[in-house]
């Protein structure tokens, strides 16, 4: 995917323990409020971040190119959508009406040597069955949402594996929580 650039195309999403990275009114923000991060992270990932591609839904309920990263990002946004002529038009904001893999090349070409960031689970799912996904980051939130929009719906069930960055093994991951007792 990336021939003649060091930028990658990212998954980036936070997400609940139970595989959704929106709540069941499709707000991907809201659920995850008062959760802490690590120290950095934004910085880290607005710093390696040149573009973001994204869907018209999510682009409708939070349509700000500056949102991201509390507008330290400052690269391009491309909303891959069917209907680009009904959108708002806003500076540093492109709307495509094109494959997915034709998307990502032009986010990838606009970055300029930086990563892209997918914020679409729908994109997203189709760029990884076209293995045209180079990593996914998930910040995985202890909270069990039980309905929403899910971060993989639509692989057709068909396994996609997957392995560790830091080149160690493949091996489960061991997560023990316990329930918060809301009084």
């Amino acid at each position: 995917m990336t021939p003649s650039t060091t930028g990658k195309v990212l998954l980036h999403f936070v997400m609940s323990l139970d595989g959704y990275i929106a709540d069941t009114s499709g707000d991907p923000l809201g659920w995850s409020e008062g959760v802490t991060f690590s120290d950095g992270i934004v910085q880290k990932y607005a710093a390696q971040t040149g573009a973001i591609l994204g869907g018209r839904k999510g682009w409708d309920a939070y349509p700000d190119p500056r949102a991201p990263y509390g507008g330290a990002m400052g690269g391009p946004v491309f909303i891959l959508t069917h209907h680009p002529d009904d959108a708002e038009q806003l500076e540093g904001v492109t709307f495509l009406d094109c494959d997915v893999a034709e998307a990502a090349r032009v986010a990838l070409e606009a970055a300029d040597g930086k990563n892209v960031e997918v914020f679409s689970a729908s994109i997203g799912s189709q760029l990884l069955e076209r293995g045209l996904v180079d990593e996914i980051h998930l910040h995985i939130v202890p909270t069990l949402l039980g309905g929403g929009v899910r971060l993989f719906e639509g692989t057709g069930g068909v396994p996609i594996h997957l392995k560790p960055l830091d080149g160690s093994a493949a091996t489960a991951i061991d997560v023990e929580f316990a329930p918060v007792r809301l009084v």
